[in-house]
């Protein structure tokens, strides 16, 4: 009992010591907080504690032994950030964090009436403008790494910083293929999902697209002036901010493209930290976007933060279950996470012609 009492204090110190030395400022509740639930990975001892320490630590909501415990602020910002770096769309989109279980925002279409009066001419009624309300509910993505016991005893693995990169790559290629193709149940519903047609015959709630003008890829000659068209759709007030987004193949394919000047119109980034332009607008990969082919919508282009908005339900969760695998402890690790889009003015696609 007093080597195990030993163990426990070693671990508690070394957690509180991660916190003390990286994060400036973290309450001594936050970092109790940190110290049992890293002991409570390790051996799965102190779980009945996390709760009222939860609260005393100010997190933002309590589970049970059924429902996972919260994991420390630490490791949920450092999963946080591998997102924001792997997931393209989590550096274009919006991103809105809410603790609800859906979020709700009313967008204006427009159509308030006005018109010109003499001085002592009648003022008519005008028209009223229209609201639209969209809610944007998150669906769940989890991930379920195993460890062996053996290495949970070994004071010298830091669990957070394991379990953060586990389950990060895993939460960023499924997050981000569900932003591209999701099709809204039980996840984000994708920018390629939605209704599309001609931008000539464009309403609210679908996406307008420009035909590619080739067969089943892009025309043979001049083929930069199906880019001009995409441009020339997305209202002026959009393309201050507005990006092109395809996968690297479509990418590579359109830097081999030159104008009617014989200029290339890919221009690469000459300074670290700023992308590659195209049509002089910035470039993003995702190799979500599909390839070029027949009746596929290789490319978007248009101001995403109006556009598409994503979803964080505050809190990753985490479950301990020593007892399916083993040997093994599985860490069934959880976080909500919804999107789809909230402007369909905002961006325009180009699809590949069918024939």
């Amino acid at each position: 009992l007093e080597l195990q009492a030993s163990l426990d204090q070693l671990l508690q110190a070394q957690a509180a010591a991660r916190l003390n030395g990286g994060a400036p400022g973290v309450s001594a509740e936050a970092r109790e907080y940190a110290a049992r639930f890293d002991t409570y990975f390790r051996r799965g001892d102190g779980g009945d504690q996390l709760n009222a320490l939860a609260v005393r630590a100010a997190m933002t909501t309590t589970s049970d032994p059924d429902g996972g415990y919260l994991v420390p602020v630490q490791m949920e910002e450092a999963v946080g950030r591998v997102l924001a770096t792997v997931s393209v769309m989590r550096q274009l989109a919006q991103v809105q964090t809410i603790s609800a279980a859906s979020y709700k925002k009313l967008m204006s279409l427009g159509g308030a009436g006005a018109g010109w009066v003499g001085e002592t001419e009648t003022r008519s009624e005008t028209a009223t403008p229209r609201l639209v309300e969209q809610e944007f509910t998150p669906g769940e993505i989890y991930a379920k790494p195993r460890a062996s016991q053996q290495l949970l005893d070994d004071a010298r693995v830091d669990i957070e910083a394991w379990l953060a990169g586990e389950v990060s790559t895993s939460f960023a290629e499924q997050e981000g293929a569900a932003f591209i193709t999701g099709n809204g149940v039980k996840k984000p519903k994708g920018l390629l999902d939605y209704d599309k047609v001609a931008d000539a015959s464009y309403a609210w709630g679908k996406l307008g697209f420009i035909i590619s003008g080739g067969s089943a890829g892009f025309a043979s000659s001049a083929p930069w002036q199906a880019l001009l068209g995409v441009i020339g759709a997305l209202k002026t007030g959009y393309r201050a901010n507005a990006t092109w987004l395809g996968n690297r193949l479509t990418m590579s394919a359109m830097m081999k493209f030159k104008d009617g000047e014989d200029r290339p119109i890919w221009q690469p980034s000459l300074q670290a930290g700023q992308p590659a332009t195209l049509m002089g607008y910035p470039a993003a990969e995702d190799d979500n976007m599909p390839d070029v082919g027949a009746g596929a919508f290789p490319l978007a282009f248009g101001d995403f933060r109006q556009g598409y908005l994503i979803v964080d339900r505050l809190g990753v969760r985490v479950l301990r279950d020593p007892f399916s695998a083993k040997p093994f402890v599985e860490f069934y690790t959880t976080k909500r996470v919804g999107g789809g889009v909230q402007n369909f003015e905002a961006m325009k696609l180009l699809k590949i012609a069918d024939s």
